[in-house]
């Protein structure tokens, strides 16, 4: 019983939960860009012009972020970086482009990412990452 209740976890049980963090935030945001990727020219009419750079370069930098900065996260690779680029975009995505609207509306799966994202940036990578291995 004692140890249901413990606050000790094991380096494995860290390294563990931190893997599937990353590859889970990466694996369930390709989507999202793999599709803004394959549709460019319909997404890019109504997108949102973001710091007045146009609709089509925050289509690109969208892209960028949600497809490839999530394929390094899944590798681990530049993960703090990568994590920072698409917490970026979580923000820009929860606060200018939804709102705020975070309780059961448009804006709640994102504001998911972006917790997801801070947690990778704060604890790291993880032993089993591309980083962790090279030691960086």
């Amino acid at each position: 019983m004692k140890k249901l209740i413990s606050t000790y976890y094991s380096p494995f049980a860290f390294n563990l939960a931190m893997f599937i963090l990353r590859v889970g935030s990466g694996v369930l945001m390709i989507p999202y860009g793999f599709d803004k990727l394959v549709h460019f020219s319909q997404y890019k009419a109504g997108f949102m012009n973001f710091a007045g750079i146009g609709p089509t370069l925050s289509l690109a930098l969208v892209i960028f972020a949600e497809f490839f900065c999530s394929v390094f996260l899944i590798m681990g690779l530049f993960t703090r970086v990568v994590a920072g680029i698409l917490l970026f975009e979580m923000g820009v995505v929860v606060f200018e482009a939804h709102h705020l609207d975070i309780f059961m509306g448009k804006a709640e799966h994102g504001m998911q990412y972006l917790i997801g994202y801070i947690a990778i940036i704060l604890l790291g990578p993880g032993k089993a990452s591309l980083d962790g291995i090279l030691g960086k």
